[in-house]
């Protein structure tokens, strides 16, 4: 697979999409990433997107460029964070200052031990808690990069990708549906 396929897939209406996504996808358009960072992002923003068939199509563009470590923690970001952004995300929302005092009570141990760098890993999370708008995890997890002396110019990038990669998931998605 592409990048070219994929981008040939998204319609004339989407086309800022089109040009977006083969910029971020490059070291060029995504400053401060390292080329494994960049589609160990995408991966774990197109999982995070629920669109198989468009996270497949990265995946196989990843796993040219990633060790199967690499693999697993994009997969492995996309998964805990699916489940902390929706329990975070309510312990922010909630009108109930209480829920932050209690325990979360979820297992959580690959965040300690992801197989990745810990900056790499902390990309991916943000990037997925992006894309399901949990506030408090995104603000958890670039004050985490900013403390690891991770500058503003990377973060950005990492966000930029969650941010193409999800739309263009979208209307991949409803061009399949058709």
């Amino acid at each position: 697979m592409e990048l070219e396929l994929i981008s040939a897939a998204i319609p004339d209406y989407a086309r800022d999409l089109r040009l977006n996504l083969a910029s971020v996808l490059s070291a060029s358009g995504a400053p401060g990433l390292s080329e494994e960072q960049i589609w160990s992002i995408a991966l774990a923003a197109a999982l995070a997107a629920r669109n198989a068939a468009f996270a497949r199509q990265i995946e196989a563009l990843a796993a040219t460029r990633l060790s199967a470590q690499q693999l697993q923690a994009a997969h492995s970001a996309a998964a805990i964070m699916g489940m902390n952004n929706v329990y975070y995300r309510f312990v922010h929302l909630v009108a109930d200052p209480e829920y932050q005092q209690l325990p979360a009570r979820l297992r959580m141990n690959v965040i300690g031990n992801p197989g990745v760098g810990k900056v790499d890993f902390e990309l991916m999370s943000l990037a997925v808690s992006a894309i399901n708008a949990c506030g408090m995890c995104i603000s958890a997890h670039e004050q985490a990069l900013r403390q690891q002396g991770v500058e503003r110019e990377p973060i950005q990038s990492a966000v930029r990708i969650a941010a193409i990669v999800h739309a263009v998931a979208g209307v991949l998605e409803y061009r399949q549906a058709a």
